[in-house]
């Protein structure tokens, strides 16, 4: 059982160490407001927060059905209502924005957010982002393509070179599996 003085002392203890990460934590958080603008130039430039638009549209919209089916008679006053709150609650979205910004300020240099941003500002880099995605997925499925010719003929010829030393003929893997004998009829 800890005694009066060493609880004072742990109490003591969590104090001075919550005090210094959280001093290291806002300290950590602190970006110039060169940084910022450089990140919030970048981020906007290749669209890192787009993929977010959606969140309270989106939320409304799943909170106006759950109250409409409990309640559908109140359908219009609902949806009133909810998008009201919804519109009310948009102005946040910069907290967001601000978040991002200090993310990219924090893992970013200054000259590192303005070239991003020169590149994705540029045609090429306007380019990438429209056309980028499509490109991967082609890429995606030619690797898996590959990978299925890859097994095959790996298979094949790991099995061919091991015939010739297991001596045991290799399992068919490219011919149709032979029928099934017929039963014998029964008389």
């Amino acid at each position: 059982m800890m005694n009066i003085a060493g609880l004072g002392r742990l109490a003591a203890a969590t104090v001075l160490l919550s005090g210094l990460a959280f001093g290291s934590a806002v300290k950590a958080q602190e970006a110039s407001e060169e940084q910022l603008k450089a990140s919030r130039a970048a981020i906007d430039a290749i669209g890192a927060t787009a993929q977010f638009d959606n969140i309270l549209p989106g939320l409304a919209e799943r909170l106006k059905a759950g109250l409409i089916q409990d309640s559908p008679n109140y359908q219009d006053i609902i949806s009133s209502t909810v998008d009201a709150q919804a519109l009310a609650l948009a102005p946040r979205r910069g907290d967001l924005e601000k978040e991002a910004a200090l993310t990219y300020a924090k893992t970013f240099t200054v000259d590192e957010l303005k070239a991003i941003a020169d590149f994705y500002n540029s045609d090429v880099g306007k380019k990438l982002l429209r056309d980028g995605p499509v490109a991967s997925r082609e890429t995606a499925k030619a690797a898996d393509i590959w990978a299925q010719g890859i097994s095959r003929d790996l298979e094949k010829q790991s099995n061919a070179e091991l015939s010739k030393v297991i001596k045991a003929p290799p399992p068919a893997t490219d011919s149709p599996a032979a029928p099934a004998p017929a039963p014998a009829a029964q008389q």
